[in-house]
């Protein structure tokens, strides 16, 4: 028994360390499907554009984002994060002036 004692010492102690190694970094194509990850920079071409229902989607695919919503002046919203959310900020003529995640 007296030698069985630290071979469990030495695995009671490795083991959470094995746990806090780093991820290999990702290789490969793209992101899997139902990864939807908000990124508003490739929708930028869009600001001035009237927000239509075919700019707003195209929106949302360049961003690779699962919804959209338009946020016209006044309007009153929910203030919850989703990292899966692009947000079209329009202004009283539904031109849009803003692109943003969440």
């Amino acid at each position: 028994m007296t030698q069985r004692l630290p071979v469990v010492s030495l695995l009671l102690f490795a083991l959470p360390l094995a746990a806090c190694a780093p991820m290999p970094p990702r290789t490969g194509g793209p992101l899997p499907p139902a990864s939807f990850q908000c990124v508003a920079e490739p929708a930028a071409w869009a600001i001035g554009q009237a927000a239509t229902a075919e700019v707003v989607e195209r929106i949302r695919v360049d961003t690779h984002s699962r919804t959209a919503r338009v946020l016209r002046p006044g309007q009153v919203v929910t203030m919850e994060y989703s990292a899966e959310r692009v947000n079209v900020n329009v202004n009283e003529r539904d031109t849009i002036i803003g692109i943003t995640c969440g």
